[in-house]
């Protein structure tokens, strides 16, 4: 998206972790400022720290935000979204975009409760939008234009990394890039524990930690190979990392995430409001 082009004006409903997320990649893309995001939230205490922190207008209004953006991002609870559309529908004006960032909220869902002509994208990103490196996933509505499509997917990747999928998929992909980033944290943070354990500061040690499995990541992504490819480059014959990994297969690590993201994906069906 180019600086010098006029950006759609964003309206977040909902600035909780996930909104406030949005907020802090959008203005530190450079490409959007304070005043073209206003944000919804029912809790003062949230008002004052999202509008103090980011000088974003922080409303207790919902249609006055809705009535603000070109594109409205809806990012309360699945049960929530239901109420709010009853809301905000008679301000989604023709031109206007939604996008749901609702855990197991379908697009039939999302679409009834607004006027026919009105496109709906269903998205789930995660938190690490907050620094412009989230793993995004979506899916349009049919009535989405491709240049509406156009102007979501550039303001998307602002945010980071974005990819279409069929709606099927969408509960599939919040188990392992919604709640995926708790999982990695807990790997990091075991592993700084294990630094610890072994006589480095806590400080150094999570650093050390978090350092690795970035770079890690980032050589999966930038390299495109297998990761049990680059796994393979590390490991020497008799060497450190092989009885490493031997312990992690004795616990049953590879297996406890494949349950964990299998879970969590469960759970975002269950979300689906009635």
């Amino acid at each position: 998206m180019s600086k010098a082009r006029k950006v759609p004006k964003i309206a977040i409903i909902g600035a909780g972790k996930m909104g406030e997320a949005i907020i802090s990649g959008l203005l530190k893309s450079g490409v959007y400022r304070p005043q073209d995001i206003q944000a919804f939230e029912i809790i003062e205490s949230r008002r004052k720290y999202v509008t103090q922190t980011y000088k974003v207008e922080c409303l207790d209004d919902v249609k006055k935000a809705a009535t603000f953006g070109d594109i409205t991002i809806i990012a309360v609870k699945p049960g929530d979204v239901g109420k709010v559309l009853e809301q905000i529908g008679p301000a989604m004006k023709p031109g206007k975009i939604l996008v749901s960032i609702a855990a197991g909220v379908t697009l039939e869902f999302l679409r009834k409760y607004l006027p026919k002509n009105v496109p709906v994208v269903r998205v789930m990103p995660n938190l690490a939008c907050f620094v412009r490196e989230g793993m995004i996933t979506f899916c349009p509505s049919e009535n989405t234009r491709e240049e509406e499509l156009k102007t979501v997917n550039e303001t998307l990747g602002l945010l980071g990394r974005v990819m279409r999928l069929d709606e099927k998929y969408l509960n599939l992909a919040t188990g392992l890039v919604g709640s995926g980033p708790a999982y990695i944290y807990l790997v990091i943070d075991a592993l700084a524990d294990a630094g610890l354990r072994l006589g480095l500061p806590k400080d150094i040690s999570v650093i050390l930690a978090a350092q690795t499995t970035l770079g890690a990541a980032k050589m999966v992504v930038e390299t495109g190979e297998h990761p049990a490819k680059l796994k393979d480059m590390v490991v020497t014959p008799a060497g450190t990392t092989i009885e490493g990994l031997l312990e992690l297969e004795r616990g049953g690590l590879r297996a406890l995430l494949i349950s964990a993201v299998t879970k969590a994906a469960e759970r975002a069906k269950e979300l689906q409001p009635a």
